[in-house]
């Protein structure tokens, strides 16, 4: 591989930024969940946020062909610092940051994560040659889990607090330590450090592209145009792209959405819970970035992806028929594999299919399609009906249902998109 210290800086640095980001993200929902008791608000500030965030998906993809992908780390760590440390500046100085203020936090988080992560695999595909292609997804996936997992743990510290009651819940006794629960402020600054570090890293990132390609300077809507014409043209590849989303779509809602409600409303747990959760997910995750290709070594990808889609699909109709933190656990940890298993064989899957100088208006056209669904299921979500006694149980179902229709299109063109040839740079 030419590029692996390129990779390896790569890799640091998102690593770095996304154990603070992960915090952030984890903090906010359980705020307004628990804290402050408002979690239709947060409904409403969620399905805003990814309505806005579907014209944003459009732009970004466009920006991510047309500029320089380090250009854009870049670009993103010098307005994440400025952005984050700013409200953090106004929370120590009033003594608590205000609502409004922290759901611009977690708009921009998600605008971020629009960027970020298709900048990411497309950086990677760009570096890399075709045959490392599923490796370096494999090891984005490691990365992005071990930070999870490492946000988990600091999550729970920081959002719950440590004394002497919580060390004795995991059979620590007798030792007097004490960690004061962190305001909300003061996660937000952490996280904002942490794009500083983040920036020096990736400014020393030297990399010589595998392929070079010729810049596109039309206008943003051309370029979004040509992603959905070479879509047009390869219609076996929309099919699979859309199809196989099902999983993410449902997943996304149910860490920032829903599971801070299904903690506090239906096992009446804490915080704790919610960031164990959260860990445990990412440890199944970084199982499936480590082995997930080896385990189905022998079966094509589609087939894996639509094994992996009816498994978290189980998960979730599990989630609406059992009242137990240890099934929580145990679904968190399957839904880490068959997510992240799934993310890592489709990205893969489209890497062989699609040139990289595309992958970003493709890619918009994707984010697009994700994005409207998860408006639609977070705004039926948002209905008060579910957030009233233990209710929030019947989004599960609908979610798992969801999953099991959007596997048939894989069904229906299974045998073309087994034959499907890749697509030539």
């Amino acid at each position: 591989m030419k590029n692996k210290q390129a990779l390896y800086l790569l890799f640091v640095a998102n690593a770095i930024s996304g154990v603070a980001q992960g915090i952030s993200m984890l903090a906010v929902p359980w705020y307004f969940t628990s804290v402050i008791n408002q979690s239709e608000t947060f409904g409403i500030i969620y399905a805003a946020t990814t309505i806005v965030t579907l014209f944003w998906g459009l732009y970004a993809g466009t920006l991510i062909d047309r500029y320089s992908r380090k250009t854009i780390f870049l670009s993103l760590c010098v307005v994440s610092f400025l952005m984050l440390n700013g409200v953090a500046f106004i929370g120590l100085k009033t003594g608590e940051v205000p609502m409004l203020l922290i759901a611009l936090v977690f708009c921009f988080t998600i605008f971020n994560y629009n960027m970020h992560y298709p900048t990411l695999y497309a950086f990677g595909q760009e570096i890399s040659e075709r045959e490392n292609y599923g490796k370096v997804n494999s090891q984005i996936e490691i990365v992005g889990q071990i930070t999870s997992i490492v946000s988990g743990v600091f999550a729970a510290l920081l959002l719950t607090g440590v004394n002497s009651e919580f060390l004795n819940t995991f059979g620590i006794v007798n030792i007097d330590f004490q960690i004061n629960p962190w305001k909300l402020y003061e996660i937000f600054f952490l996280d904002g450090i942490t794009y500083s570090v983040a920036f020096i890293l990736i400014l020393f990132i030297k990399y010589k592209p595998i392929k070079y390609n010729e810049i596109d300077k039309s206008s943003v809507w051309n370029r979004f145009s040509q992603g959905f014409s070479f879509l047009k043209v390869h219609p076996m590849l929309f099919q699979f792209g859309v199809a196989s989303l099902a999983i993410f779509v449902i997943l996304l809602i149910h860490v920032h959405q829903l599971m801070p409600i299904y903690v506090n409303n239906h096992l009446h747990s804490d915080s704790s819970t919610y960031a164990l959760a959260e860990m445990i997910y990412a440890f199944g995750a970084l199982l499936a970035g480590a082995g997930i290709r080896w385990i189905f070594r022998n079966q094509n990808t589609v087939f894996a992806v639509i094994i992996l889609m009816i498994l978290g699909s189980a998960c979730f109709g599990l989630l609406f028929f059992t009242k137990s933190l240890l099934i929580l656990m145990l679904v968190s940890f399957i839904l880490g594999i068959s997510n992240a298993g799934a993310r890592i064989l489709r990205i893969t899957y489209l890497f062989n299919h699609v040139p990289n100088h595309i992958m970003g208006r493709t890619g918009s056209v994707f984010n697009t399609v994700n994005t409207f669904l998860r408006f639609v299921f977070v705004g039926i979500f948002s209905i008060p009906f579910f957030h009233h006694g233990n209710n929030i149980i019947w989004t599960y179902l609908i979610g798992a249902i969801f999953i099991l229709f959007s596997i048939l299109p894989l069904l229906f063109y299974y045998k073309k998109l087994t034959q499907l040839k890749p697509t030539d740079e």
